[in-house]
């Protein structure tokens, strides 16, 4: 037989597997995320000729000066800038339904009331307004990038949304600025992160401190009557964030929404009135256009891919707008279509990366030669574009090379390439009929015009389409690499539990009656986690299972339990038998017989109770938040609770508390160390309780506050007194335990059923029992506390049920004559975990991220504290579930376990560290391994970047809290 396989060796290998993990999935996501190709430099003189195969810039035009510049564009576009002046005003999240209502009905009346100005500005016909949607991820910082370049960024920006970079793509700010053009910027930070050379004057406000809903807007209105009488400026951008926040603080029903669009339509209305409506005949001429980034979900949110946070609006304002009432069909876009209609009407080349098309209805103000040329220098960039997605693009009468042969069709890329090429001749061929029928002595023809325009708007918006669907160009052999890498990790993790299970559960000494039993058969337990582990694997190939993994989790929680609570009634209708057939036995027998089982009687009761406990706060967990994507709008119990008012809430907030610092004081109370340890212990989580108590009183439970100053102060001293207080226990419990004396514990020792050699290693390890289930109990207790402070009120209860929930499993797992192996046990608890995260209303979309829980305690924006509170929020029922390992470890009865060629301490690690560290690494790596190979498979899908991308960001986050506990508990 091989050698046994020594803690060390076990955590050697365990290290090099995740280390191979961590490589493997680095490689994989560097791989299919990449930074989109994009075509360097900035478009110019090029941009208005036709494009050649191997079109290039000469530069000479940047050696001009900024005037001699712009009247060069001026003069070669052959059409004369509509404008002069342009104000950009991101209104932070503001959806388009709020102004233009949605499915063809006008907003609601108290939208139309708060926005009084801009209603009758749509209703007059003096405003063109569009449902410009937003692509995924509904960020501020990719968006605005959208908006300016006309390109759609890459996937990873959401992550980079908190460390914003220089911009060094062609844009139609540094357009702007090289015909000489002055911008002013007041607002979100992140423009001057963006271009950081640019304005020359600028006064920026942090984005990510949504608590402030008030100081983020007055930093920008108060220079407004100053710049808008200002003439040294000809781009002023204005970005109100106030309306966002409002929205992640309070959601879209929140009281302060309406004040808020109050105060945005005034300020419409102050530019209107004071820069556009009477210009009279003054040369000039200013647009304003009203943006936002992106819309919200009900809860304020924003990040995924619904309808709710892509619907954005845009509106156009100015001299010869025309619009009409309400037309949400026929007044659609992209966002991406900013950049492109800007330029064409401001006179500046349109973006190199642009993939955007110019709106329809802002050719209503061009004559008929104008919207042609237009439209034609649209269709040119968009050539180039296609030209390096595509090298070898012929179309029309280009050539490429001096043979002149035409293009050879060889697969879909080549069906492409005529497309393509097809709707271009068309627009060129139809353009050049009307050209020729102008020239003419006849009438002009009107349908020439019109099949000119749609023959564009055929070849562009196909262009646009493919270009925004194309997933960008991924290295086959960097992503195989990294699976190939996650593999072997996998499978080296895999055999590393079976070493582990081989030497636990098949190795051991006949001298346990228990385990004998256990080891004849494979339960349907163990079968039942084998098999729910392929299932969720297999839910990650549908779309819809990846958007409802909730679904999967409840159901694996509830019928592992299930199973559980109908191996506990078997064993008790067993034990009941044994009872009636010993009372058969003579009287001293039979007295004696049943007064031993009565205790084992007893136990069993514990244990069905026990997972009734866990399937009844499954129940309610499951019924708690109508999560995922689909069903998000479904009622629930969160939003009953929300319709009965804020009163409720609260008391249900500080009953949850009061109802987690019960059983957490008493768990802390039998723990056998230092009773003046035990006390000052106590005394701390009885003042950190007290701390959420005031927190809970002092910010309002629907937190309509922005700023409550007192209320961050006591979260303050709370993250003091916590922290304080895990790190005392932590570092001090290994010092103040008492080693149980020799007779006692030997007294102890002959009631068990395997004998120890070694009194002293025996106290040592009931030392490190006690030790252990301190560490434990104050893990859970100070991360349900912090829990009930930082996430919102309406969690209090969620949190609640996943801390019984896990004590219950502590119990039912810590009786005697459990016949559960410990993998299934820790699978459970790995089960309950997960199945915790989605009962506390997340999903696989970004959206769910709760962003007001970060600044609770923090009075100014840091992006490190911000970061790591958002994701205590985020995965909290996870990381709770793993930090409940050490509680579990130190209750575990293993004294059935024996290995003679093992030390005792030796077989206590393995049996009380060794699964609850590797287990759930092993369930982690199958499904992140799986996922990766599925992810590979469907990386032409057509909802990668909505679906499979933010569930893949998901997956590998949830690797690194996982590693991170797994340290923490190895720490411990």
């Amino acid at each position: 037989m091989p050698s046994p396989l020594s803690c060390a060796r076990l955590t050697a290998w365990t290290v090099a597997a995740v280390a191979l993990q961590i490589l493997g999935l680095s490689l994989f996501v560097f791989g299919f995320f990449p930074v989109k190709p994009t075509l360097r430099g900035f478009s110019g003189l090029e941009s208005y000729r036709m494009p050649t195969c191997n079109s290039t810039s000469d530069g000479k035009e940047t050696e001009l000066p900024p005037d001699q510049l712009r009247s060069l564009y001026k003069e070669i576009s052959k059409i004369p800038p509509s404008y002069d002046r342009l104000i950009l005003m991101v209104i932070d999240g503001l959806p388009a339904e709020f102004v233009l209502g949605r499915d063809e009905k006008p907003p609601n009346k108290a939208m139309i009331e708060a926005m009084p100005y801009m209603q009758s500005l749509l209703t007059n016909g003096k405003a063109t307004a569009y449902h410009a949607k937003a692509a995924p991820p509904t960020v501020t910082m990719p968006r605005l990038k959208a908006m300016v370049s006309g390109a759609i960024g890459g996937f990873l920006d959401v992550a980079l949304n908190f460390n914003t970079q220089a911009f060094l793509d062609d844009n139609l700010l540094d357009q702007f600025y090289r015909i000489g053009w002055k911008l002013v910027m007041l607002g979100d930070e992140t423009w001057i992160k963006l271009f950081p050379k640019l304005f020359t004057r600028q006064d920026g406000v942090s984005s990510f401190y949504v608590k402030d809903t008030v100081g983020v807007d007055l930093n920008v209105s108060r220079h407004l009557d100053v710049e808008l009488a200002a003439e040294d400026w000809d781009f002023l951008i204005l970005h109100y964030l106030g309306l966002d926040h409002v929205g992640h603080i309070g959601g879209r029903q929140s009281i302060l929404m309406a004040p808020k669009l109050k105060e945005m339509d005034e300020v419409i209305k102050m530019i209107h009135v004071r820069n556009i409506l009477y210009q009279g005949n003054a040369t000039s001429r200013t647009l304003l256009v009203v943006v936002s980034d992106h819309g919200m979900t009900d809860g304020g949110n924003h990040g995924g891919s619904s309808y709710e946070e892509t619907d954005s609006l845009l509106l156009f304002i100015g001299l010869g707008s025309k619009g009409s009432n309400y037309s949400p069909y026929a007044h659609k876009a992209f966002q991406v279509d900013i950049a492109p209609t800007l330029a064409l009407l401001f006179g500046v080349p349109i973006p190199k990366n642009n993939i955007g098309v110019m709106l329809p209805k802002m050719l209503d103000s061009l004559t008929d030669e104008q919207k042609l040329r237009a439209l034609e220098l649209n269709a040119w960039q968009l050539l180039r574009l296609l030209q390096a997605h595509l090298p070898g693009l012929l179309c029309g009468d280009l050539r490429c090379g001096g043979d002149g042969q035409s293009l050879q069709i060889n697969g879909s890329t080549g069906r492409i390439k005529e497309k393509f090429c097809h709707l271009f001749s068309k627009a060129t061929a139809a353009h050049n009929m009307w050209q020729l029928r102008q020239g003419s002595s006849f009438t002009s023809n009107t349908d020439d015009l019109r099949i000119a325009v749609e023959s564009y708007y055929d070849f562009l918006r196909s262009a646009s389409e493919w270009l925004s669907r194309r997933a960008t160009d991924k290295p086959i052999n960097l992503l195989l690499s990294g699976i190939a890498i996650m593999l072997i990790s996998c499978f080296l993790l895999l055999i590393l539990l079976f070493f582990l299970l081989r030497e636990v559960y098949f190795t051991q000494t006949e001298s346990c009656s228990q385990l004998k039993e256990s080891r004849r058969s494979c339960h349907i337990d163990e079968i039942f986690v084998f098999i729910g582990i392929i299932i969720h694997v297999l839910s990650f190939t549908s779309s819809s299972m990846v958007e409802e993994e909730q679904y999967t989790w409840h159901f694996l929680t509830s019928t592992l339990h299930l199973l559980f609570l109908f191996s506990a009634i078997q064993l008790l209708f067993k034990r009941q038998a044994s009872k009636r057939r010993e009372e058969e036995l003579t009287p001293h027998q039979s007295c004696i017989s049943v007064a031993s089982s009565i205790p084992m009687i007893n136990n069993e009761n514990y244990k069905i109770s026990s997972v009734l406990v866990v399937l009844f706060c499954a129940r309610v967990l499951r019924g708690w938040h109508q999560g995922g994507v689909n069903w998000v709008h479904l009622p629930d119990v969160s939003k009953l609770l929300v319709q009965a008012g804020s009163f409720i809430i609260k008391v249900l907030h500080i009953i949850s508390l009061l109802i987690v610092m019960m059983p957490s004081l008493f768990a802390l109370s039998i723990v056998r160390l230092k009773r003046g340890f035990v006390f000052l212990v106590s005394l701390s989580h009885f003042v950190s309780g007290f701390l959420v108590l005031l927190h809970i009183i002092e910010n309002q439970s629907d937190n309509m506050v922005p700023i409550n100053q007192s209320a961050a102060s006591i979260a303050q001293i709370f993250y003091i007194n916590i922290g304080s207080t895990v790190m005392l226990t932590v570092l001090a419990s290994p010092w103040v335990v008492p080693i149980p004396c020799q007779e006692t514990h030997m007294m102890t020792q002959t009631s068990l059923n395997c004998h120890s050699t070694n009194m002293r290693s025996d106290s040592l390890l009931l030392g490190f029992q006690d030790c252990t289930y301190m560490i434990g109990t104050t893990y859970v207790a100070s991360w349900c506390l912090l829990q009930l402070l930082l996430q919102q009120p309406i969690n209090a209860i969620p949190v609640l049920l996943i801390f019984l929930q896990l004590l219950a499993c502590m119990i039912y797992f810590s009786i005697d004559g459990s016949h559960h192996k410990q993998c299934v046990e820790v699978a459970s608890i790995y089960f309950l975990g997960m199945a915790g995260h989605f009962g506390l209303g997340n999903s696989n979309s970004l959206a769910t991220i709760d962003v007001a829980g970060a600044f609770i305690g923090i009075s100014s924006y840091s992006t490190v504290l911000s970061g790591i509170l958002m994701f205590m929020i985020t995965y909290a029922s996870p990381m709770l579930s793993f930090l409940s390992m050490v509680m579990y470890i130190s209750m575990k009865n293993t004294r059935y376990f024996s290995l003679p060629n093992k030390s005792k301490w030796s077989c206590m690690l393995e049996m009380k560290l060794a699964f609850p560290c590797l287990l759930p690494l092993v369930l982690n790596s199958v499904v992140l391994t799986a996922f990766t190979i599925i992810l590979l498979l469907m990386r032409n899908h057509l909802f990668v970047w909505s679906v499979f991308s933010p569930n893949k960001m998901v997956t590998g986050t949830c690797t690194f809290v996982l590693l991170l506990c797994v340290s923490t508990l190895e720490y411990s």
